[in-house]
This record gives C-alpha cells, sequence and structure tokens, in this order.
C-alpha cells in the first residue's frame, strides 16, 4: 500500500509540474528574471501549492498517526535557522536561477531525454555529495572544538 500511495503522490506531482509548465528551464528562469522578461504565472503555482499545504497540514496534524506511513509523524528535531541553513538555501537558490531547475522538476524533466538535464543530475549529485562529506567534516570539527573548549 506505500509503495502505490508514493507511486500515484509521485505520478500527481509530476503531472503537476508538467502541467504548470515548472520543467522548463526557461519558464523558471524568467520567473526569476526580475529585471527583465519577468513571467510571474509559477507565483500561482507556488501559491496554490503553499494553499493546498496549509489546509492539508491543518487537517493531519489533528490526527493522531498517519494513514500509511507508520505509527507517529515524523518531524524535524531542527528548527532552529542557522549558519549551514542560510548557506545550503542561498546555494541552492543560486544553482536553481542558474540552471533553472530545483530537484522536483528536474528529475520530472527526464522524460524528455535530452543531454542537458543528465548534465544538471550529475552535477546535482556531486554538490550533494561534497556538500555531505563537507558537513560531516564540518561537525567532526566543531565537535572536537565543542570538547576542548569544555574538557
Amino acid at each position: 500500500m506505500k509503495l502505490l500511495t508514493a507511486l500515484l503522490t509521485g505520478i500527481l506531482f509530476g503531472l503537476g509540474l508538467a502541467f504548470s509548465q515548472m520543467i522548463d528551464p526557461t519558464k523558471v528562469i524568467n520567473f526569476l528574471d526580475l529585471a527583465g522578461t519577468w513571467d510571474p504565472s509559477l507565483a500561482f503555482v507556488m501559491g496554490g501549492g503553499l494553499l493546498v499545504n496549509l489546509i492539508a497540514y491543518r487537517l493531519i496534524s489533528k490526527r493522531k498517526a498517519p494513514l500509511i506511513a507508520g505509527e507517529i509523524f515524523h518531524k524535524p528535531a531542527k528548527t532552529d535557522i542557522d549558519k549551514p541553513l542560510l548557506i545550503g538555501a542561498a546555494l541552492f537558490g543560486i544553482g536553481w536561477g542558474i540552471a533553472g531547475y530545483c530537484p522536483g522538476p528536474m528529475f520530472a524533466s527526464i522524460s524528455f531525454g535530452g543531454t542537458d538535464v543528465w548534465l544538471i543530475i550529475a552535477a546535482y549529485s556531486i554538490g550533494t555529495l561534497a556538500t555531505k562529506l563537507a558537513m560531516s567534516h564540518y561537525q567532526t570539527r566543531k565537535a572536537k572544538v565543542e570538547d576542548a573548549c569544555t574538557g
């Protein structure tokens, strides 16, 4: 049941991305180009997604447990806004602005073929792996500094 729900959700999400043209990097770049050929239509897509999420979150959060995903809701343990989060958000935004793809539309664009999306996926994968390594190094270094300060 979990796999079927994940499959149907992914299909619905992909269809929504394709129908709203969020898988077209030119459309996305025009949305981000406020000083040039600005196209505000994707703001309605994002606003619609936020509205649905706002309503669904309020309804779902009243439940004691998820319908399919297990016995408890999994919420992020970390809620503070820190330097790594801000740096990551900035890098994500820069990458999105340059390439015109964020992860959802990027993977949905595979269906169109072409080599550009594969190059973006490769760069995304390398960036993700490099970030994991850098964050691991950062956490190790931070723990050593904290140990030195307390010990």
